[in-house]
């Protein structure tokens, strides 16, 4: 599985609303949008923005098994793409 709960669950901690989770050379990150367009993290693939996972699920407050279950969501859709 390359998205795992301790993803969500970084995503959703973090400090920047805009966050985005992002895989990248078959690991994930969360990065802030500026970090996002420097060198460093050309090519990532977007999976999921702090936003997006937040109005799928309603709030930060998961339990483990809801964060499990964002987790497969959101890696179906990095196989789908691909990544």
């Amino acid at each position: 599985m390359t998205v795992e709960a301790q993803d969500v669950r970084r995503l959703l901690d973090s400090a920047e609303d805009d966050a985005v989770l992002v895989l990248i050379e078959g690991r994930t990150e969360v990065l802030t949008p500026a970090q996002l367009e420097s060198d460093d993290y050309r090519g990532a693939m977007q999976i999921a923005t702090r936003q997006d996972v937040l109005a799928r699920v309603g709030g930060t407050e998961l339990s483990e098994r809801e964060l499990a279950e964002q987790a497969e969501d959101l890696d179906t859709a990095v196989r789908n793409l691909g990544g």
